[in-house]
This record gives C-alpha cells, sequence and structure tokens, in this order.
C-alpha cells in the first residue's frame, strides 16, 4: 500500500492541445482520488485548476523539423530542466502528454537516470501510421500507454507496450458547444449570414504557412457566397501573430481569444477549414461540416513522404478508413482547390449532411457513448499507480 501521503503524479504537455487534455485528466483524477498533488509543465487550461507550471509552453509549441530547429537549443534547456525536477521530486508517476519530441525525451532522460519512476504516455504518437520501430523503442521508457484511438492498444501492444484504449477526451466537450445565437448577437453577426470558422492551427509555423492560403481561399468563397463572414479561434501565444496577419482581410472577421467563443462560435458555424490537428475532433463533435488544410516546410515534407504509410491525417477519415472530411495537403493546399470545398458544403444538402452523418459515426467511434473518457483514463493511471505502488511494497517486505 502506498503510505499516507498524497498522490503525486507529474503531468507533462508542450502545447494547447495537450494542455486541454491535462486539464481534463486533472479533473478525472481529482474526481477519483481526493488526495492528490501536480505539478509539471502545463498551460492556461491546467494553470487554471491551479496547476503550476515549470515554464511556458510557448517555445516546445511546434512541429516539425523546420520549426524545432530554430528553438532547439531552448527545447532542449528545457527537456533539462524538466526532466531534473523528476529526478528531484520523484513523483508517483510522470504522464507525458501528446508532443512526443518534447515528452518523450523527458522521460527517455528519467528513465536512464531513474528507472524506477513510473512513465505513462497519454496520446501515442501514431507510430502505426510512420516508424512503427518507434513503438519497440517506446517499450524501453514507458511503463504504460493511455491510448486515445480504438486500434492503438491492440497495436502497441503487439510491440511490447502494456498499452489500455480509454477513448478521446474531446467528446468530454459537448456540453461546451453552446452559446452560438448569444455569440451572433454580441459580435453583430446576421442570424442569416453564412459563418465560416477557421482554425489555422495553434503553433507559429502553422500560422505562418495556413494563413496566406486561407485568406485567398476566404476571398475565393465570398465571390460566390457573398454574405460570409469568418470567425477565427486563436490561442494567447500566437494571438499577435493572427492579428497581425489577418489585416485587411476579405471579409468580416472576428478573432476570439478564449475557448468560451470558440465553442460557441462551433455551436453555430456553417462550415469550417482547420488544419490537422486535435481541433477537428472538436468540430466532429459540434458536428460542424470541415475541410482541412495542411502544409510542411520542404524539409519536413520531404521526411514525411519518406516515412508515413497512411492514407490520411485526419483522425475522422482515419476510423472510417475513407475521406469523409475532404483533406488538402501540401500541393493540395492551395485556394483554387480548397474553395470549391467549401462551397459545396455551404450549398450542397446533400454533401453537408453525409458529412454530419460521417462525423457522428466517427465521434461514437471516441467513445462518446461511453464512459468520460477522462474518467477511464484517470482510473487506469490510478489503478496503476496503486498497483506498482503494491508491487513495490511486497519486494521491499520480502527484503527485509
Amino acid at each position: 500500500m502506498r503510505d499516507c501521503r498524497p498522490l503525486r503524479l507529474m503531468l507533462v504537455c508542450g502545447e494547447p492541445s495537450g494542455d486541454q487534455l491535462g486539464a481534463q485528466l486533472m479533473s478525472a483524477v481529482r474526481a477519483l482520488e481526493s488526495r492528490v498533488e501536480f505539478d509539471g509543465i502545463g498551460g492556461p487550461a491546467m494553470e487554471g485548476l491551479g496547476f503550476r507550471s515549470l515554464f511556458p509552453i510557448d517555445v516546445t509549441s511546434v512541429m516539425g523539423v523546420d520549426s524545432i530547429l530554430p528553438r532547439l537549443l531552448k527545447i532542449l534547456q528545457r527537456i533539462r530542466m524538466a526532466s531534473d525536477h523528476a529526478l528531484s521530486t520523484r513523483p508517483d508517476a510522470i504522464v507525458c502528454i501528446d508532443s512526443p519530441e518534447f515528452t518523450h525525451r523527458i522521460a527517455q532522460r528519467v528513465r536512464r537516470h531513474d528507472p524506477s519512476i513510473a512513465t505513462v504516455n497519454y496520446v501515442a504518437p501514431q507510430v502505426w501510421a510512420a516508424r512503427q520501430y518507434r513503438a519497440k523503442k517506446m517499450s524501453r521508457y514507458f511503463d504504460l500507454v493511455l491510448a486515445l484511438l480504438p486500434f492503438e492498444a491492440s497495436f502497441l501492444e503487439t510491440h511490447g507496450l502494456h498499452a489500455r484504449f480509454v477513448g478521446h477526451p474531446v467528446v468530454e466537450r459537448a456540453a461546451r458547444m453552446t452559446g452560438g445565437t448569444a455569440l451572433r448577437q454580441r459580435l453583430a453577426i446576421p442570424a442569416t449570414a453564412t459563418l465560416l470558422v477557421l482554425l489555422p492551427g495553434s503553433r507559429s509555423g502553422e500560422v505562418h504557412s495556413l494563413l496566406p492560403v486561407f485568406r485567398e481561399t476566404v476571398a475565393a468563397v465570398r465571390a460566390v457566397i457573398p454574405d460570409l463572414v469568418c470567425v477565427m479561434p486563436t490561442v494567447s501565444h500566437v494571438a499577435a501573430a493572427v492579428r497581425a496577419r489577418t489585416q485587411d482581410w476579405p471579409t468580416p472577421l472576428h478573432i476570439l481569444d478564449d475557448d468560451v467563443d470558440k465553442y460557441a462560435a462551433f455551436a453555430t458555424a456553417d462550415a469550417a477549414l482547420a488544419a490537422s490537428g486535435t481541433v477537428t475532433s472538436e468540430l466532429a463533435l459540434a458536428g460542424v461540416p470541415m475541410a482541412v488544410a495542411y502544409k510542411l516546410g520542404w524539409l519536413s515534407s520531404a521526411v514525411a513522404r519518406a516515412i508515413v504509410r497512411v492514407p490520411h491525417v485526419t483522425i475522422v477519415n482515419l476510423l472510417l478508413g475513407r475521406e469523409a472530411v475532404p483533406e488538402f495537403l501540401q500541393e493540395r493546399c492551395r485556394a483554387d482547390v480548397i474553395a470549391p470545398s467549401l462551397v459545396r458544403l455551404f450549398e450542397d444538402k446533400g454533401v453537408r449532411e453525409q458529412q454530419k452523418r460521417d462525423l457522428r459515426e466517427a465521434v461514437h467511434l471516441l467513445g462518446f457513448d461511453d464512459e468520460p473518457p477522462s474518467i477511464r483514463a484517470a482510473r487506469a493511471l490510478l489503478d496503476f499507480v496503486r498497483e506498482r505502488s503494491r508491487v513495490s511494497a511486497q519486494r521491499a517486505s520480502i527484503g527485509r
């Protein structure tokens, strides 16, 4: 049995989507375990629950070789800071949430220096999509993987990883998809106006590469749909860049700074254009028809082409095994091909309704109709920590 001290968990995330998942996990753990302390690395959502982060996540919120290289020294410094903190405080478990380029290196360094510290991965990297050998490598420094997608756990188990499918916590945000009418009224957007949500990503590199394409796309769509209005949710560390790059937007544009307004926009949007990522699952949950666009830098793109072995990047499409949501990647990430797809979503009722049915099916596969995924993840995490503590206590007793 664990001694009477509180359970201590170190949570580590590197970007806003992981921050959201971390906050949900914190709430779920507290619902099941009254005496628990958290520390580590998180963002505004986790800090809103009393979490004290070792440092902000702005530097680590990057993806792709092109974006990582300019910040590599700072990222390495923060990997060392986080792992040194874990080694000095010795939590009951370190939970690494997504952002494998950052969080996995912390787990690796901790494992090298103190194998007795438990390490858990929450949100497995898509090793089934590219470089499958990474799954075997992960088994050397992770004791447990909490998998979000239904097919991941069995794949990881075949590579020597202890894994549990817990479902995707994004489905718990359904209750937050409200307030659309009030948002339109506050922003003076007519109830009859066609509303497009734009989501160019939460990383600075994404904003830099996608906003010009989004601008051209919006201009082309407005030529067909003159009453088009755009809203653009953003996050704090890229908000200034978003505002600077959206001057003279071709439609009325409202930039939204918090999640309450973001979810209200989802509740009233007619369609969305989004960067690939967790936000596409949120849109699916809200039933917002969408198109997905993404463009990597040339070096990251060359690497991806060499190693990626799946036909889709959007979770909805991966779950359904077909392109239910249109994807416009790399060379196809152009206004002249994206705009007609959005116009179809606005004007063709059959296309809209078919995608909405597909989104509902995908959300079901993510665990929407089961026990809340965060609770399942928290229970699996707590069971793991308690069992590990029990076994450790037994070994200590035998050794005495």
